[in-house]
């Protein structure tokens, strides 16, 4: 067992408080990561998407957990389950700095992350207070104008890393 602490980084033009649609625990918020099997070594060739609000039983009976999956290569089970109440929103202060901030703590069994997926359901907040709903990366970037700031906004250079807790 490995839990796996997903700290994401960006650079924030007079944007703050990014985080996904409903906060860090949002329970609908998509997951999506490449998994490595810990048995084989192999890497999913799809990502695989995970939420707070799905569970899925384990096999034979022994609770539950957000993801469960069997290697395409060696057949070995595996899962990850969720921790909520880990994460904060990722501020100006930390893009200015060039911090990490963490997002979602993840307890992998069989499984390591090794990729994470910016796509869609991310919001922020303009330093002049105009909320941003339903940012989300498929093509790239996001840019826009604050009308009320009087200034431009955007969200690029997105990255992620996982780190191990205990």
């Amino acid at each position: 067992m490995v839990q796996l602490m997903l700290e994401i980084k960006a650079e924030l033009e007079n944007l703050t408080n990014f985080q996904p649609q409903s906060g860090c625990d949002d329970p609908d918020f998509s997951y999506y990561l490449k998994l490595k099997c810990g048995n084989c070594g192999e890497v999913s060739q799809k990502e695989s998407c995970v939420t707070l609000s799905e569970m899925v039983d384990l096999p034979k009976g022994r609770g539950s957990a957000h993801l469960v999956q069997k290697c395409k290569f060696c057949g070995r089970d595996g899962n990850i389950s969720m921790i909520p109440g880990r994460g904060r929103p990722y501020t100006i202060e930390d893009s200015e700095s060039q911090e990490f901030a963490p997002l979602m703590l993840f307890d992998c069994r069989g499984f390591e992350l090794v990729e994470f997926y910016f796509k869609d359901g991310w919001v922020a907040e303009s330093t002049s207070g105009t909320r941003y709903k339903d940012i989300n990366f498929l093509d790239g970037d996001f840019v826009e104008y604050d009308e009320k700031g009087e200034c431009p906004v955007g969200i690029s250079d997105l990255k992620h890393r996982f780190v191990v807790t205990r």
